[in-house]
């Protein structure tokens, strides 16, 4: 099983806070540089981006971070397939 402290959850909550915040400021910067009529465009673009990204790294990112190492540099991707996921 997976063994994760307190600050790296405390780690990885501040920076999805701080990447939540991120992609609504690209939004705001892109929405001001195009027309009125095409920022509900540009919204939903970054939106998806944010959505596509968070399911990535639920699927990938996770397990490279914590998973058991391979080869001693990083966590094994798709390791989360054979282990059961930690409750956050």
């Amino acid at each position: 099983m997976i063994q994760i402290s307190q600050i790296d959850m405390v780690w990885i909550l501040t920076c999805s806070c701080l990447v939540l915040f991120m992609q609504a400021g690209f939004s705001c910067l892109e929405a001001g540089q195009i027309r009125a009529k095409n920022t509900i465009n540009v919204v939903i673009k970054n939106t998806v981006d944010f959505a596509i990204s968070v399911i990535g790294f639920g699927i990938i990112g996770f397990s490279v971070m914590f998973g058991e190492s391979l080869s001693g540099v990083i966590g094994e991707p798709f390791s989360l397939s054979t282990t059961e996921a930690p409750h956050i």
